[in-house]
């Protein structure tokens, strides 16, 4: 399908060796379109991260094929998967990840520097996500300064500074109070999702499920059951 953005099939992950050998993900199919916000739900230990880090390009599956933004993923080499997530894959974490002795600006810049752009280049164009996500007048502090809202703010302009295909959120709303969790979750519905775009959440945070398009439920390493969310 040409608006497919994700499809992975029969994706199986073990982890440990002998009796202590867990299977974290069992035989999961997941396909994920352009224009969709999808969310990954569970009980904590029933393989939504592992599945995110798979289709992410962070672990390798035992056996399944993931075809991500037209790329067969797992059948490329190293380094050319490096690539694919410095280029196509936005990630935002629930602990932002930021780091405390870069400014708010320099924090947004870092996977521009990684793509060798000139420093002042990257600088100016974080300054414009910046402006995008309502924070242009805190370019300058640094992390500490800013509060939780604001830091996951920074955390999405950072993950969208590079203009990438999919962005990966892993509980992005956890540690956030109910209020500014929505209002994050609908300002990344309303503002950075948009049709060559795909977004995947993996959350336990109930609240922010009418925001999705669909929702995938998971259970003990199995995709139990797909609804269509109100995607609000």
């Amino acid at each position: 399908m040409a608006n497919l953005a994700i499809d992975a099939r029969a994706v199986t992950k073990w982890f440990g060796e002998g009796d202590a050998r867990t299977c974290a993900l069992r035989d999961v199919s997941v396909e994920a379109k352009f224009g969709e916000m999808l969310l990954i739900v569970g009980p904590s230990g029933s393989g939504k991260t592992t599945l995110l880090s798979v289709i992410s390009g962070i672990l390798r599956p035992d056996s399944g094929d993931v075809v991500v933004d037209g790329i067969d993923l797992w059948k490329q080499p190293h380094d050319a998967i490096a690539d694919f997530r410095l280029n196509r894959i936005g990630f935002v974490f629930q602990d932002y990840h930021l780091f405390a002795r870069l400014t708010t600006a320099e924090n947004v810049a870092i996977p521009l520097i990684l793509k060798r752009r000139p420093w002042d280049e990257a600088l100016g164009d974080a300054l414009r996500y910046l402006k995008i996500v309502g924070l242009e007048n805190r370019a300058q502090l640094p992390p500490v300064k800013l509060s939780g809202g604001e830091q996951q703010r920074v955390a999405i302009a950072r993950a969208i500074v590079s203009q990438p295909d999919i962005l990966v959120f892993d509980e992005p709303t956890a540690s956030l109070d109910g209020d500014t969790g929505r209002s994050i979750i609908e300002f990344v519905k309303h503002q950075v999702l948009n049709e060559h775009r795909c977004i995947v959440i993996v959350t336990h945070d109930s609240r922010i499920f009418d925001y999705a398009d669909r929702i995938l439920h998971m259970e003990d390493g199995r995709l139990k059951s797909v609804d269509l969310g109100s995607a609000k």
